[in-house]
């Protein structure tokens, strides 16, 4: 998604929206990428915004061998809903929630 890009700086991923800012934070270290939180605006939630971010996240982690540590509420719901991409979840993740 071009519209999406790592900020490495702040440690999060950015996705501008009408004036406003969605991200999803967090911490790298190699090979395992902890994502934090995922923040919407208010007035944009609904949008599947969240869930864009969080295809690109997936994408970009598989891309980089990189595994997601989905400390995050929505991350971890998002990939209970698509258990399909369990692949680039860690392994203890995939256990914890059932992947």
């Amino acid at each position: 998604d071009p519209d999406i890009r790592d900020n490495a700086e702040l440690k999060r991923y950015e996705l501008p929206v009408e004036g406003d800012l969605a991200v999803v934070t967090y911490n790298l270290s190699p090979p395992n990428l902890m994502i934090t939180e995922t923040l919407v605006p208010e007035r944009l939630e609904g949008r599947g915004i969240a869930s864009r971010l969080a295809r690109h996240v997936l994408a970009d982690a598989r891309a980089r061998d990189l595994l997601i540590l989905p400390v995050c509420p929505f991350f971890s719901a998002y990939l209970q809903k698509h258990p399909d991409q369990a692949d680039v979840v860690h392994p203890t993740y995939r256990g914890i929630l059932g992947l």
